[in-house]
């Protein structure tokens, strides 16, 4: 239990900090349907926060709350495909005239961390998430696999944005999984 909360900790203080430069705005997926973009990621790529820097067979799950609070959970295997699974549940709240595409992102109460839809596959099969800050990324779609050069070019997509990649790495997947997860029901 402590070395989970340090964990948090460490990753909400890495959130919230900023490199101080200034960039030029990040690109905005908005307006989008909220609604549409709930459900199921797979993360394909990143530059992870350190608690997930050696995920594996991550997903990220969102789901609309009555209130308008996204609830999030992000499900990954660390350092192997056979590892057991580490859960993390944090919230979100859409900013306001954003076009739903910029969230502040809660793991640690009081603290909000920026994120950002920065750009959407108008058919929302794949997505990037990223930071004003330009410290973290994720490349995300819908199933764990895309067409040939699709995943690469989202990766040109993130550097065009200003993102430096040395810190990029791909996001390992495999499935089926050894071991099946429970349904999410089960594990809140």
């Amino acid at each position: 239990m402590k070395r989970n909360l340090f964990l948090a900790s460490v990753a909400f203080v890495a959130a919230c900090s900023g490199t101080g430069q200034r960039l030029e705005p990040l690109p905005s997926a908005g307006p989008l349907e909220l609604e549409r973009f709930m459900g199921d990621w797979y993360v394909l790529g990143f530059i992870p926060l350190w608690p997930e820097r050696n995920a594996h067979n991550g997903i990220e799950t969102y789901e609309l709350g009555k209130d308008g609070v996204i609830q999030t959970t992000y499900r990954f295997r660390p350092d192997s495909f056979d590892a057991p699974l580490k859960t993390f549940r944090p919230t979100a709240t859409v900013v306001a005239e954003t076009g739903d595409a910029h969230w502040k992102m809660q793991f640690l109460w009081p603290f909000k961390a920026d994120y950002r839809i920065a750009w959407l596959a108008q058919d929302y099969s794949a997505t990037i998430i990223g930071r004003k800050t330009r410290d973290y990324v994720w490349i995300m779609a819908r199933s764990p696999v895309l067409p040939a050069g699709e995943l690469e070019a989202l990766e040109q997509k993130v550097a065009a944005m200003g993102y430096d990649m040395t810190g990029y790495r791909r996001h390992p997947q495999r499935w089926p999984e050894q071991e099946p997860r429970p349904p999410l029901a089960a594990v809140k």
